[in-house]
């Protein structure tokens, strides 16, 4: 389905957080991966959520669940083999799912979106599963996948980090389950090093113990641990809310969103930060954040390399900042569910947005007066495009409609109902 935005000029009203798809994916596999019954306390409901659900169930864990929590009885260090295991469009669920399926005979892993995870490279993870010993078969390095484990071994491992941190993720929730010790080094430019802090913070929880270095390039990890049987409760999602903040802040608005923490480890956190350098009338305090936008914006220079899916959102705000925004360090953006750089300024382009790309930059001239609008946009089936350009579309001069806008599911399905709630004009249509 599409949706079409209208210019909205204010947005005012409360919600809460939608609560985190990261940590929920994470909190499920250590479920997954520990023997006996854990609980999970608002787990996120979105399409790479459910990915994990489903999966971790078909490699024989089960799972109850209820409004509040989910219930989870792990299979420990015994997934089962499976013929045909489905991740969807989920990017992390299949890389952490990879490292997990060698502890199984076999796991075939199919290719449910061609035209988007299907295109997603993997082979530094199949390289590094190489040298454990795992046999992995693959189509030049994309799906479908088919996992031949069974007995992986530990030891000295390299991975690069210059793709995605989700390599390295994989590699952490697997090595505390082999027999031997193990040692991993990354190599080249590690990306998204926060996201590996929620990767320990997670595996330390559940009872893991990994001996990091203070840049995360290298690890000790000794072998012959196990998952522990826990609870856990799941933090509000910033990257979600990136959007919503951003939103309020392109509006003349009162817009205040619950539950979020002031002392998460969520990179993009920083959205509040970046607001704040733009000049956005905004407190965060007692877990919420309370944005009073006046429409009056100003431009920044910004690495996004800590922020990474919360980036798109910034770069929507910017579009309507007076003067020039840099956005740095964010190469790993091109390899998301779709090259979030030159596809999204393709389509911010569309709408009159005035954004310059390089390699690993996104530039922004900002236009307080607004842009056109009144085109129909192609979000390429990524969720994060679709939350940053309808935050665009309500400074518009005219609507602009989104194509297969339903994609927005991925990881916040609520996210239409949750503008409309706060009286931004958006409408579903077939």
């Amino acid at each position: 389905m599409d949706v079409i935005v209208r210019p909205t000029p204010v947005l005012k009203g409360e919600i809460g957080a939608l609560s985190s798809k990261n940590y929920t994916t994470r909190y499920l596999l250590a479920a997954a991966l520990a023997e006996g019954e854990s609980t999970i306390y608002y787990p996120a409901h979105s399409e790479d959520s459910d990915a994990m659900r489903r999966c971790i169930q078909d490699l024989g864990a089960t799972l109850t669940e209820d409004d509040e929590k989910a219930v989870i009885t792990g299979f420990g260090k015994t997934p089962r083999s499976v013929k045909e295991l489905n991740v969807g469009n989920a990017g992390a669920v299949l890389r952490f799912l990879m490292g997990i399926a060698s502890l199984s005979e076999e796991v075939a892993f199919v290719n449910t979106y061609p035209d988007s995870l299907g295109k997603r490279p993997h082979d530094d993870l199949i390289d590094a599963l190489g040298q454990l010993g795992v046999q992995v078969e693959h189509s030049n390095g994309r799906l479908p996948i088919t996992i031949r484990g069974g007995r992986p071994k530990g030891g000295s491992i390299t991975v690069s980090g210059s793709v995605s941190s989700q390599y390295l993720s994989a590699l952490l929730f697997l090595t505390p389950l082999l027999e031997e010790d193990s040692e991993i080094t990354v190599t080249g430019d590690l990306k998204s090093k926060v996201v590996i802090g929620q990767t320990l913070e997670v595996l330390e929880q559940a009872g893991i113990v990994v001996y990091a270095d203070e840049e995360y390039m290298f690890f000790r990890v000794p072998g012959r641990q196990s998952y522990q049987a826990k609870t856990y409760t799941v933090q509000g999602d910033y990257p979600g809310s990136a959007a919503v903040l951003a939103a309020a802040a392109v509006t003349r608005s009162d817009v205040t969103i619950r539950n979020l923490s002031e002392d998460s480890k969520q990179g993009e956190r920083a959205i509040v930060d970046v607001l704040r350098m733009m000049q956005v009338p905004l407190v965060h305090e007692n877990g919420n954040v309370r944005v009073q936008g006046n429409g009056t914006l100003k431009a920044l220079e910004f690495d996004g390399d800590t922020a990474t899916d919360a980036v798109l959102a910034m770069v929507a705000a910017a579009v309507f900042a007076e003067g020039t925004s840099r956005f740095y360090n964010v190469e790993n953006l091109r390899y998301k569910e779709c090259d979030r750089i030159t596809d999204y300024l393709a389509e911010l382009r569309k709408a009159g947005a005035r954004v310059e790309e390089r390699q690993a930059e996104i530039i922004v001239h900002g236009r307080p007066e607004g842009v056109e609008g009144g085109v129909e946009i192609n979000a390429h089936y990524d969720h994060r495009v679709i939350m940053a350009l309808t935050v665009v579309g309500l400074r518009a001069g005219k609507p602009l409609r989104i194509k297969d806008a339903h994609h927005v599911a991925k990881s916040y399905p609520q996210y239409f109902d949750h503008l409309k709630a706060l009286g931004a004009d958006v409408e579903w249509v077939n």
